[in-house]
């Protein structure tokens, strides 16, 4: 059985823990919680940038980051279903997936500068910097939200980083997004709607 290095808040571990259900492999893997702030976590042996998520397969090989455990799943399941195999789609899934990736990396960094530092010693230039990357790609989606496929058809890992990255911003900014984003709002709906595990992974 595989094992999946995670945390319920990790929006990088949701996009894992969707695609297992969209791909049925979720009765194939066992999760199991790793903190990144104990030194003292396995975690470190098993990522050595200390990083959630981490899969860990039957022979004891570590993959990591989300991007490349979501390869090995598509490829485990038969390949072609949640990263499209035509070049032209599979690109386009791929830079979605990296743009959404940016957004939550992004998303990210602004949660540690709360977390970390007090208030008085925030960098105003560099969350500017972090909500900037935010803004202008929610906006790029905003005015062209990836289409999804019949509903007979998987998301690919694009949209499911999309999906993830709207649930973020919900849970960690409070679903600001949504004021000027109704397309988005919209779209997430849909989603929601067709994968059921959007709701059962949510934090």
């Amino acid at each position: 059985m595989m094992i999946l290095r995670s945390a319920p808040p990790s929006p990088f571990a949701r996009k894992v823990r969707i695609a297992l259900s969209l791909l049925r492999l979720d009765g194939e893997v066992r999760i199991e919680a790793a903190d990144t702030g104990d030194l003292h976590d396995s975690l470190r042996t098993q990522n050595p940038l200390g990083k959630i998520p981490v899969l860990i397969a039957e022979d004891g090989t570590a993959f990591y980051d989300s991007r490349v455990i979501l390869d090995y799943l598509d490829d485990r399941a038969g390949g072609g279903k949640i990263i499209p195999r035509e070049p032209a789609e599979r690109l386009a899934a791929l830079q979605l997936q990296a743009l959404c990736d940016g957004i939550l990396d992004a998303s990210i960094l602004t949660v540690y500068e709360g977390r970390w530092r007090p208030a008085e010693k925030h960098e105003a230039k560099w969350l500017d910097h972090q909500a900037g990357k935010v803004t202008r790609a929610l906006a790029v989606l905003e005015a062209a939200p990836p289409p999804l496929a019949s509903k007979s058809s998987l998301p690919h890992v694009g949209q499911i980083a999309l999906a993830c990255v709207l649930g973020y911003r919900d849970l960690r900014f409070g679903g600001t997004w949504r004021r000027d984003h109704p397309r988005l709002v919209a779209w997430l709906d849909d989603f929601a709607a067709r994968v059921p595990a959007y709701a059962a992974t949510a934090a």
